[in-house]
């Protein structure tokens, strides 16, 4: 299990949001780069990066951000917001993105997913945002009629090395992940599943950890770490010893 530190770029800064809300974004920092070096520093293997004005723009607008925090860190870096083609799926990856998450082209564009995970094995991810199991699209902006597990089985064979599964509801509010959903989706696919939104202490990380979670790839931690809810070293020295007990 992967424990994802969370940075959401919004206008250069990095924010947290309440259930995707573009209007409730409270700045946590500044400096991106600087709480990239604080992750690292922390003692986390990867970092979870989106951009969210790309997300509704449909195209990179947080692309000065992103450059810092991958000049300033050695941590694989996964990111999402505003991919839509495979020039900029292409421009990421060349840069040092490890992986990039394509979210609305999953639901309109599935053969694109289908072409850039062909064409890059292990580099695309897709983010599959749900808000009472049905797909949302544009930032969130927008819901499909489309189920989270019926997306998830369009790519199944097509070597998406991820899926990145978000209960909006949840997210930002500090509500527990809703793992319930999030094995429903692991075991209708065979792609790894990393649960996203609400986590929000030690005991989402403990249940994580559970014999019956062993299907959950990952979880992203976002506002629990910031407002000091989630201790990284308890956190991760938890993880650690699950790892030395498998």
């Amino acid at each position: 299990m992967i424990l994802f530190p969370a940075i959401d770029l919004k206008e250069g800064r990095c924010v947290r949001l309440v259930q995707g809300d573009m209007d409730k974004a409270t700045v946590f920092n500044d400096d991106p780069a600087d709480q990239a070096a604080r992750f690292a520093e922390q003692g986390f293997e990867w970092l979870h990066v989106v951009d969210l004005d790309g997300a509704f723009a449909g195209r990179p607008m947080n692309a000065a951000a992103v450059d810092a925090i991958l000049a300033r860190i050695a941590l694989p870096v996964q990111l999402g917001g505003g991919i839509r083609d495979l020039r900029t799926v292409e421009g990421w990856l060349e840069k040092g993105v490890r992986r990039v998450i394509i979210g609305t082209a999953a639901v309109r564009d599935p053969d694109f997913v289908r072409e850039a995970a062909r064409r890059h094995p292990g580099g695309v991810a897709v983010g599959i945002d749900a808000r009472d199991g049905r797909v949302a699209v544009e930032g969130w902006a927008q819901t499909s009629e489309m189920t989270a597990e019926d997306l998830g089985r369009r790519f199944e064979d097509a070597g998406v090395t991820a899926i990145i599964y978000t209960d909006i509801a949840r997210d930002g509010i500090l509500m527990g992940l809703n793992i319930e959903a999030t094995l429903r989706l692991a075991e209708a696919v065979s792609i790894p599943v990393i649960a996203s939104g609400g986590l929000a202490s030690i005991e989402d990380v403990q249940r994580l950890l559970q014999p019956d979670c062993q299907k959950i790839a990952g979880a992203i931690s976002g506002r629990a770490l910031y407002d000091g809810r989630l201790d990284p070293a308890e956190a991760m020295a938890l993880i650690r010893a699950s790892r030395g007990a498998a």
